[in-house]
């Protein structure tokens, strides 16, 4: 047994088992740099190349016409909307050709009235009290009125 004992601690046992360890170390380093190794590939490294030359070449275009595609929509919606009022202008149009409908606005809007009527016109008594209310402000001194403007628009702002 002393010489078993005497073995394991001599120099040559010593290098021997550290040589076999490093030599082991070494190997599991080489398996994992081809481990690495085959995962990406030459090949594999062109292709993901490509394709990002293709979707970096195809983003630009690619928006464009997205971005054509939503005028186009826009420019379709705006020409149903100027047909519609093109319509509703014609029926307007129509209309004022017609002579009562002619004479009835202008009774209405002018205020006309034909030989022998009578014209009148009622006035809202609640219109009436209101602006009868501003007439107060022209007792009061000139300043009164411009500091009662400040507050109310003040006022209108909270």
């Amino acid at each position: 047994m002393a010489v078993k004992d005497r073995d394991r601690f001599s120099t040559a046992t010593r290098i021997r088992l550290l040589g076999e360890q490093t030599a082991a170390r070494v190997y599991r380093s080489q398996t994992k740099r081809q481990a690495r190794r085959s995962r990406l590939t030459g090949r594999a490294a062109l292709l993901a190349l490509v394709l990002c030359s293709l979707v970096v070449a195809l983003a630009y275009p690619i928006r464009q016409y997205v971005s054509q595609r939503a005028d186009i929509a826009d420019m379709q919606r705006q020409k149903k909307e100027a047909a519609r009022r093109v319509e509703q202008l014609r029926d307007v149009k129509a209309r004022w050709q017609d002579d009562a409908y002619a004479e009835q606005q202008i009774r209405q809007r002018l205020h006309y009235v034909m030989p022998g009527e009578t014209g009148y016109i009622v006035i809202d008594p609640d219109a009436a009290k209101q602006s009868r209310a501003h007439l107060g402000a022209a007792d009061r001194p000139w300043y009164t009125n411009i500091w009662d403007g400040v507050d109310k628009a003040d006022a209108a702002d909270h």
